[in-house]
């Protein structure tokens, strides 16, 4: 019994050690995982759980861009434009909550994957951006501004991946942005056509395949 008790007490150093080791390992891998500025999920996280998330028939993917983003930063200055980010952030967090995801793509843009439970994802994303056009606490009133919304059921598209409802919430972002419509869901047509992933407007895209489709 003596020797089972100096084992483990010259084991429990070992133990002790590896615990913090594993602990320290993950908060490593967490923070790789974050955007440093707004805390949420990194590209390749956000599209680990996003996709994980579509196997859900109620999942709504939406794409949110800041509008005249360049516009606050050469006005107020660039601590003030990661304000507006951090906001923003903060923002879509909270409304799209724990049962869904929501990362920074880069820039002043943002992705999410929500479940849509209850068929009200229209009006939830209405309010969305009127929170989001609030200014900034904190930040001088004019520090504020609009977001455009663009967002798909995944159910209305059964054979698109991630990557391909996030190209037609993307569409429907940016023909909600040229109508200064706020939210616009994409329909089962084309809004616009695109090539290589990327919507007319982009760089890479043709012009010339400018194709009218449905909005709702």
């Amino acid at each position: 019994m003596n020797t089972v008790l100096t084992m483990l007490a010259a084991a429990a150093p070992f133990a002790s050690g590896w615990t913090a080791h594993t602990l320290w390992l993950r908060r490593r891998l967490n923070v790789a995982h974050r955007d440093p500025l707004t805390g949420l999920r990194t590209r390749e996280a956000f599209t680990r759980r996003a996709t994980a998330l579509l196997r859900d028939p109620q999942a709504v993917v939406m794409l949110a861009d800041v509008d005249r983003f360049k516009q606050i930063n050469d006005t107020f200055g660039h601590a003030a434009g990661d304000a507006l980010l951090k906001a923003t952030a903060d923002r879509l967090a909270h409304h799209v909550g724990r049962s869904g995801v929501v990362g920074r793509l880069g820039g002043d843009e943002f992705a999410a994957v929500l479940i849509d439970d209850h068929g009200t994802a229209s009006d939830l994303l209405a309010v969305l951006h009127g929170v989001l056009a609030r200014p900034v606490d904190g930040q001088d009133p004019a520090v504020h501004t609009t977001v455009s919304l663009g967002w798909v059921r995944a159910a209305d598209l059964p054979g698109d991946d991630l990557s391909g409802l996030l190209r037609r919430a993307d569409e429907a972002m940016y023909a909600a942005k040229q109508a200064r419509a706020g939210a616009r869901r994409a329909g089962l047509g084309r809004l616009f056509a695109t090539v290589t992933g990327r919507r007319a407007g982009r760089a890479g895209a043709r012009t010339d395949d400018l194709v009218a489709g449905v909005a709702a």
